[in-house]
């Protein structure tokens, strides 16, 4: 028997059992939605967090100083470090903050946290300007009262109007605003959108410190992270023998256990995904089954008039195939709407990715033709006599 033989006969029996044919159709259907929609929004999720995590700055290190000990890490001493192990650090910023309330007027922004960094922190996290200028190297050495506002404090102190040249009040003292940073985010409270930033030598005073309370050091190569923060915190332990003094934070190595971490979770859901696909491929044996059951009879003629035992497995194999393939072809569908519709509750972009229709189609025809194995091997030895006794 010719295999385009099979494959009209497969779809003539379908279509002759319209309802048996859906209702089990429907396991592989919501087993390779699931799967789609499981492994595409992961997809969405991991990207979503590799871009967040590039905004705060995947090739940069922080270190924050505890204030344990005697001893005072200076500024000049860390620039002196980036600049002895320039092959792996290209630009540093030191850091101070300090908390108050920002007033302009009658209004105000209570318990806002001013930043102070340096010239080089412009650079180091890629920020971008609408209006103005950011900090200057001369800035630090004169401690200006100066700073740069993102768009939060811009709307709630100047209502979105252009702040620049502006003078507000930060605590006591007045700081004139040189600039105005572009929106990453939503322009809400505690948003990357909801900072000042000031001089550090200026806020480091404020703050009632001689030196900076950390620093961010951005690197020459992100992909030898691990031995840039190793150099880096052996400097610091050679310098205060403690390491409860200090506290080393690498963005890259955060971002990859948190892509570790979603991994995980994308397994673990697309296995409890996959247990319908295993229940469906259960359906799809027992519907085949009851098919061959059905249709002993017509076995046995098609035995008798010399059909071999390899066309009578043909056609049951073919026919649990093209079962659970449309199934599969219908998950699909309904997957990718699924991806979509989710993404677009959840806030991520997420689109059907070529993996999980490959994965998900994969799986559908090979638990068509598994599952469909032992029905057509029952049916291909089934005893011509015997069958065509059958009623």
């Amino acid at each position: 028997m010719k295999t385009s033989q099979a494959f009209f006969m497969a779809f003539s029996s379908l279509v002759s059992n319209k309802m048996r044919s859906f209702l089990t159709m429907l396991g592989m259907i919501i087993g390779v939605g699931a799967v789609i929609a499981m492994i595409s929004l992961m997809d969405g999720m991991i990207g979503y967090t590799m871009d967040s995590f590039s905004d705060l700055g995947a090739d940069t290190i922080t270190v924050n100083l505890t204030g344990k000990g005697s001893k005072q890490l200076t500024d000049e001493q860390m620039y002196e470090f980036v600049e002895t192990h320039s092959e792996a650090f290209s630009k540093l910023s030191p850091s101070a903050s300090l908390t108050a309330t920002v007033r302009k007027r009658s209004t105000s922004v209570k318990n806002e946290t001013i930043t102070g960094v340096s010239e080089s922190y412009v650079d180091i996290q890629s920020l971008k300007l609408t209006d103005g200028r950011f900090l200057a190297y001369a800035d630090m050495l004169s401690r200006s009262k100066v700073c740069v506002i993102g768009t939060y404090v811009c709307n709630e102190l100047f209502d979105g109007e252009d702040p620049v040249g502006e003078t507000i009040k930060i605590g006591a003292d007045s700081y004139e605003v040189i600039g105005l940073l572009e929106e990453k985010g939503d322009s809400t409270k505690y948003s990357q959108d909801d900072v000042i930033y000031a001089p550090y030598t200026l806020v480091s005073r404020a703050a009632g410190s001689a030196n900076p309370s950390g620093y961010t050091l951005k690197m020459t190569d992100p992909d030898n992270s691990t031995a840039a923060q190793q150099e880096l915190e052996d400097y610091l332990y050679a310098f205060y023998r403690d390491k409860d003094c200090y506290m080393v934070t690498n963005m890259a190595s955060l971002l990859d256990i948190m892509s570790n971490m979603i991994g995980v979770m994308e397994k673990i859901l697309i296995g409890i995904a996959g247990i319908s696909l295993l229940v469906a491929g259960i359906g799809i044996m027992n519907i085949m089954l009851v098919s061959v059951s059905e249709r002993t009879r017509e076995i046995g003629i098609r035995k008798s008039l010399g059909a071999k035992q390899k066309d009578i497995m043909k056609q049951f194999v073919i026919e649990a195939a093209v079962l659970s393939t449309i199934g599969g072809g219908i998950g699909i569908a309904i997957g990718g709407v699924a991806t979509t519709t989710l993404g677009n509750v959840i806030g991520v972009s997420c689109a059907p990715s070529l993996k999980a229709i490959g994965i998900a189609f994969g799986v559908s025809a090979g638990i068509g033709i598994l599952f469909g194995y032992m029905p057509a091997k029952r049916a291909a030895r089934l005893n011509p006599i015997d069958a065509l006794r059958s009623e």
